[in-house]
């Protein structure tokens, strides 16, 4: 079975240690602990990943996140990967840091990588993994938070969340979306 795995974030030396490329961040370190190598590809870079049968395609667009939809229908109609075998991984403000919640379907929640997804597709009803950046800024200071780079303190929890976003994507291919969400949501 093959699943088509998206990062989201914006590509440039710029945006490399921002709070909204950790779907960049979690695909690059799938991709280093299974051996794999991004390539230029058409929309993005792309990789391969094995796991227990299993073909992940990794894939970080290189659309910008405002046209993020326009890499994965790309992908999703080269590969014939159908929408229940998406997951879209984005940053969200919502949640604490690090902590995770996947869905199988749900709202952009004013992300415009998951309008631009929805809006191509046409649905909203693919599984996606938002990934906690915290709430913690000044009113008003929303964009800066989020297109900031990621604080000491941050920077010292991240590869222990990204290890377990890494295990949530694992469990999404091999055990469902359903085991995925009742065992990951929760921690």
């Amino acid at each position: 079975m093959k699943y088509l795995i998206v990062g989201l974030g914006n590509i440039g030396a710029e945006y490399v240690n921002t709070r909204h490329n950790i779907g960049f961040m979690v695909l690059d370190a799938f991709a280093e602990a299974s051996n794999a190598v991004f390539t230029t590809a058409r929309y993005g870079l792309i990789t391969e990943a094995k796991y227990k049968g299993r073909t992940f395609l990794l894939l970080k667009p290189s659309t910008y996140m405002n046209l993020s939809g326009k890499a994965v229908n790309y992908w999703m109609n080269v590969e014939k990967i159908p929408v229940e075998n998406v997951l879209v991984i984005v940053d969200d403000l919502a949640l604490p840091l690090g902590a995770i919640r996947i869905r199988k379907k749900g709202s952009d929640g004013g992300h415009n990588g998951l309008k631009s997804i929805s809006e191509v597709l046409g649905r909203s009803d693919y599984p996606r993994l938002r990934f906690g950046i915290g709430d913690d800024f000044p009113k008003g200071f929303q964009v800066d938070h989020v297109l900031g780079e990621w604080t000491k303190e941050e920077t010292k929890e991240l590869p222990e969340r990204i290890d377990f976003a890494i295990e949530a994507i694992k469990s999404f291919g091999t055990a469902g979306i359903d085991f995925t969400m009742n065992n990951f949501n929760k921690k």
